[in-house]
């Protein structure tokens, strides 16, 4: 017993760190994801400097965080902090866009549009620019530090730092307007926050996409784990084939024995797999929390399989059950229409049409009513009863607008607004601001002969005299 106490008390706390030089590879897969990358980083950096008209007085930026002034613009769709609501939906149509990707094909988001992924290949391209493919990389570091390694590993760390700055720089962009903030940062004129930023973006993507990263896809984010206990087994995902690549032979071996009529796998144990592997594991090992589901070994086995003559797809995007059923001489079984995916998919159409429909019928005008607390109500000289509101009216548009204030629910109801002048019909007539709002004080009286019960409930209508938009608010009418 001492001795085992004593050997487990030897072992490491953790398991250091080897690093990973991924080979470079073509086919299906890498062209998939080379096309991704390039509208994922397009899209990225360059929108923040697309226009779209809205109108005077109102930002000609297509995608723009406001935080001055509270709007969030998104081409014709301009969100208020009332409007968190669209966010909120946002998140939850992600989260089952994410479910729903995972119960048809594993970690596909991670290979191909998880952030770090694409900042990880395009440092990747900028590594193997300056230092070569996989073996002149292992060579440059196991090398001595010469005037070639120096400046080999400078300008890359030159290039990825400049492309961390401008990642950061990028994000800024999305909260002022792009070609000011530009300016503005040129000449050192920008706020403070800006440069923090751009800063602490600078430091994070070079950190993890140069530094640390197949670190992040192993040991920080928390999807792998999430997505292992959401998965189930009819999922898709990168899988080896070991019904036909066992028993692993090289290939002269392997032609040996098929001459003899003996059995050998298809893998010639080129490990062609590993060295492409952007993590650095063996998919031959099974399903593993550290495969990203990219693709590449796939490529890299259909090269190899090409170049020996035999059939491609050793491994491929399939189940562990259809392996299982390959080896006992069965048909292979796919199921992408199954309860789960059917039920993702209607809650992505439920929550994505419930959005659509709210935003196709949202109203440029709102608004809120509030009832004075302290008193509930007054009773007049001539036995009038009053009731005190503060009302907000919220105007969306970027022009001036007349909003008509009704209210019924009571017969004889009868409403004036404090400093507010009223038509012959005697409906106050409020002018509200354009893209903002107006808080006004509202009364609200019943004629001492209508008899009203101590709580009533009442409608509040504003009626746009311009664009005939109508909103309606109901509150309550306290009597003795």
């Amino acid at each position: 017993m001492a001795s085992q106490e004593t050997d487990l008390g030897d072992l490491p706390l953790f398991a250091a760190t080897k690093k990973v030089y991924p080979q470079s590879v073509s086919g299906p897969y890498r062209r998939a994801k080379w096309i991704i990358l390039a509208l994922c980083l397009g899209v990225y950096y360059l929108l923040p400097f697309l226009r779209w008209d809205r109108g005077p007085n109102l930002p000609d930026q297509a995608v723009l965080l406001d935080i001055a002034n509270a709007r969030f613009y998104f081409f014709f769709i301009e969100i208020w902090p009332q409007e968190v609501y669209y966010f909120t939906g946002l998140l939850i149509l992600a989260a089952f866009v994410l479910f729903m990707m995972n119960a048809v094909a594993g970690r596909v988001w991670c290979g191909y549009l998880c952030p770090q992924t694409v900042w990880t290949d395009l440092f990747l391209v900028v590594e193997r620019f300056f230092e070569g493919d996989r073996r002149e990389r292992i060579k440059l570091d196991e090398g001595p530090w010469t005037p070639n390694k120096i400046w080999r590993k400078s300008g890359k760390h030159f290039v990825w730092l400049m492309i961390a700055w401008w990642t950061g720089g990028a994000w800024v962009l999305y909260f002022a307007d792009a070609p000011t903030l530009v300016r503005d940062l040129a000449t050192l004129q920008a706020p403070f926050t800006a440069y923090a930023f751009i800063a602490i973006l600078t430091f994070t993507t070079y950190a993890l996409a140069g530094i640390m990263r197949e670190q992040v896809c192993k040991y920080m984010c928390p999807w792998p784990r999430i997505q292992a206990a959401l998965t189930d087994d009819d999922a898709l995902n990168v899988t080896y084939r070991y019904d036909r690549g066992d028993p692993r032979v090289s290939l002269r071996q392997a032609e040996r024995l098929r001459a003899k009529n003996e059995p050998a796998g298809d893998c010639i144990d080129c490990r062609q797999c590993v060295a492409v592997c952007p993590t650095g594991i063996d998919i031959r090992d099974g399903a593993q929390l550290d495969c990203i589901q990219c693709g590449l070994c796939i490529d890299a086995c259909d090269n190899v399989m090409e170049k020996i003559s035999r059939p491609k797809g050793l491994i491929g995007y399939d189940t562990d059950d259809n392996v299982k059923r390959r080896s006992a001489g069965e048909k292979p079984v796919y199921n992408p229409l199954r309860l789960r995916t059917m039920i993702y998919a209607a809650l992505i159409v439920v929550v994505g049409g419930a959005m659509v429909y709210q935003l196709a019928t949202r109203r440029t005008v709102e608004l809120s009513v509030l009832h004075d607390r302290a008193p509930l109500f007054v009773r007049l000289s001539d036995g009038s009863i009053r009731n005190a509101y503060t009302i907000r009216i919220l105007n969306k548009r970027p022009d001036e607008r007349p909003v008509a204030l009704t209210v019924h629910g009571v017969p004889g109801l009868r409403i004036e607004a404090v400093g507010v002048t009223a038509t012959a019909d005697l409906r106050p007539i409020v002018s509200v601001p354009p893209d903002t709002s107006r808080e006004v004080r509202v009364l609200v009286t019943v004629p001492a002969d209508v008899h009203v019960s101590p709580t009533q409930t009442i409608t509040f209508t504003a009626s746009d005299l311009f664009a005939g938009e109508v909103v309606t608010v109901q509150d309550h009418f306290i009597a003795p």
